[in-house]
């Protein structure tokens, strides 16, 4: 008997581990990750950067000293390939600190694609930054191994001090009481941070960094600036490329760049964040505002129009004067405070609110093509796409409980038919939860949020949850599209809010003959016609649809011969409701032709002699299409057609 009683204390004393497929593994000691994942087998072992243990990411030298779920991370898991931009984080640090060591190392998150770290510092010159890579390369060709380290909260303000890293010591000095103080040491640097990170600096072949920016610290515009360098990291090499290849494609494809191009629109210092619109620019946008009319109009929206400048008072009962009003532009007159509206809801609040409203009234959708100003840092506005001044596509609808379901599900299946009439069909949903500043109770964020989960789910449409990132008076689906070159946009959302309609009196009278506050549905498609028009460009390069084109057909003379025809050609055109220009000047028909491709210009009529003579035109399409010629009806039928289907 006593041998049985030897093997049962044995294997009371051993760690066992589950894997992520079930099997469990003892080990008569506590193992590290990296022991772990040497057990299941040496390829792992190698690409082993990080693991979790019962759901928590840690580095692969935890020591695993209970009973776990282990899992082992790589380079292939997307939890690895922020951990590598991370580390990759720390490199840049440390290359910086080796070469530059009077600079000082304030913060250096992951962000999407990549990673930057700021420092105080004079500003880095482009030299700088080539010389600041090859170090990073150096230093990971040596393979340094990278270790974590907890140190009593004293000691790392007082080692930080004595470094001249004042800033460390300060990010130390806020954390709180009872948490610990984690480093991580790689050669001669020492840096604080949560981690995990990789278990040494070999793990990190594939980066590059991108630029310098200013920046603040800790975000603030009263605080020194800060010099922030952009990098952008990946598991291989091929990754890197693409990447790589792809901002490349979307430098040509700028919508600055085409904006100025195609003389759609300029901005200047003197209206910072707002946007001139020149007569092209104009129509793409008139053409999008028709449309989105027809959408509110064909789906029982009316449209409202409400004041930019409303009183404190209100903002104040909203919410908006808490939660938002770093972002909003104020004014006084006679004594009294105001602000300019950053968003519509408050405003068609006060419309639901001027008529006693029955339960036969809902649902009530409202729809403004709304302008609104938001205090956006000059530093973040980028051409059309980050503005001070905007144009929403924005709809609230009011209605009962029991109609948000159904409410939602027309608005999802709305909004992917609108996206694909503007040429995005790959959609990706997102849902953003309760933020940490927000208005209402738990219960009531608990019904919103199962309202939104419950309309994803009947619609058939998976989504990804983002904890913290709705807004303060309720949660909201997003929908993102993604354009001709990968990127994704964020574009329409869907919010329900339970507090608004409280906060600001809205009620109507039940089927119960009782007073009920109705719930408010906020909803966009295009977000703002700003960004859509940014986005568009830059998805069609400039070479927008037939139906968006400024400009959608060109009548070009071969010589002056054919001007009388060339007019006459035009104004059949025009007649129909086309766009077009008739270009009669006495340049080479070539010369016309490669000026207007590079224009952008969807069609081109050449109008010659035989033209002429036979009453048809020789219809070059955009691309270098040659389509022969074709008569005057048949070439009109053609542009109808493609106008009418919105084909891309």
């Amino acid at each position: 008997m006593p041998a049985p009683f030897v093997f049962l204390s044995q294997r009371l004393m051993s760690i066992v581990v589950t894997l992520p497929d079930g099997t469990r593994r003892p080990f008569d000691a506590a193992p590290t990750v990296a022991e772990v994942a040497a057990a299941i087998g040496p390829g792992l072992a190698k690409a082993a950067i990080a693991g979790k243990v019962d759901g928590r990411l840690v580095d692969t030298a935890y020591r695993i000293e209970q009973d776990a779920e282990v899992s082992i991370v790589t380079e292939k898991d997307p939890e690895g390939l922020e951990i590598l931009r991370h580390s990759t984080a720390h490199l840049l640090a440390y290359a910086v600190k080796e070469l530059f060591p009077d600079a000082q190392v304030t913060i250096g998150p992951v962000i999407e694609n990549g990673f930057y770290y700021d420092f105080a510092y004079r500003p880095f010159t482009p030299e700088d930054v080539q010389a600041i890579e090859e170090k990073m390369r150096e230093l990971a060709r040596r393979d340094i191994p990278v270790f974590r380290e907890v140190w009593p909260r004293e000691k790392a303000i007082e080692f930080f001090l004595s470094q001249g890293e004042r800033y460390k010591a300060e990010l130390i000095a806020a954390i709180p009481e009872g948490e610990e103080i984690s480093l991580y040491r790689e050669g001669d640097f020492i840096d604080l941070c949560r981690g995990p990170h990789v278990p040494s600096t070999g793990r990190l072949k594939h980066f590059k960094l991108m630029k310098v920016a200013g920046a603040y610290w800790r975000g603030d515009a009263k605080n020194e600036q800060l010099q922030r360098i952009y990098g952008t990291a990946w598991a291989t090499k091929q990754e890197l490329d693409a990447y790589l290849a792809m901002l490349a494609e979307a430098e040509k494809r700028d919508h600055r760049k085409l904006g100025k191009l195609l003389d759609l629109f300029h901005l200047q210092e003197e209206a910072p964040g707002l946007v001139f619109w020149h007569p092209h620019g104009w129509i793409i946008w008139q053409e999008i505002e028709q449309y989105m009319r027809a959408v509110y109009r064909d789906n029982g929206y009316l449209e409202v129009r409400c004041p930019q400048i409303l009183d404190k008072s209100l903002w104040e009962r909203s919410g908006h004067w808490e939660h938002y009003k770093v972002n909003m532009f104020t004014t006084e007159s006679e004594n009294r405070e105001y602000a300019v509206k950053p968003m519509n809801c408050p405003g068609h609040v006060q419309i639901f609110n001027a008529s006693v409203r029955s339960y036969r009234d809902l649902p009530l959708r409202y729809g403004e093509f709304g302008s609104c100003h938001r205090n956006e840092p000059s530093g973040a506005l980028h051409g059309v796409m980050r503005v001070r001044g905007f144009t929403q596509d924005d709809g609230h609808i009011f209605c009962t409980e029991e109609q948000i379901l159904p409410e939602v599900r027309a608005f999802i299946a709305l909004v992917r038919k609108v996206y694909a009439d503007f040429g995005f069909h790959e959609v990706a949903v997102k849902l953003a939860l309760r933020p940490a500043s927000r208005v209402g109770d738990d219960a009531i964020w608990d019904k919103a949020e199962n309202a939104l989960r419950e309309a994803l789910r009947q619609s058939g449409l998976p989504w990804v949850e983002l904890a913290g990132e709705g807004a303060f008076y309720g949660p909201k689906i997003e929908f993102h599209i993604k354009d001709a070159i990968g990127r994704s946009w964020q574009c329409g959302t869907m919010q329900v809010d339970f507090s608004m309609p409280a906060r600001l009196a809205a009620e109507y009278v039940g089927e119960d003959n009782a007073r009920h506050t109705p719930v408010m549905l906020h909803r966009a498609i295009l977000g703002s016609f700003e960004r859509f028009i940014g986005i568009l460009l830059e998805n069609y390069a400039g070479a927008l649809p037939l139906w968006l084109a400024p400009v959608q057909v060109v009548v070009c003379s071969i010589a002056e011969g054919q001007a009388e025809y060339a007019s006459h050609v035009a104004g059949k055109l025009k007649e129909v409701g086309l766009r077009v220009e008739a270009d009669l000047r006495g340049e080479k028909i070539n010369y016309k032709i490669r000026q207007h491709s590079l224009l952008k210009r969807p069609y081109l009529a050449i109008v010659g002699e035989k033209e002429k003579a036979a009453g048809t035109v020789a219809v070059r399409a955009r691309g270098n299409q040659d389509l022969g010629q074709m008569s005057l009806e048949a070439f009109i039928e053609r542009l109808q057609t493609e106008c009418k289907t919105r084909a891309v």
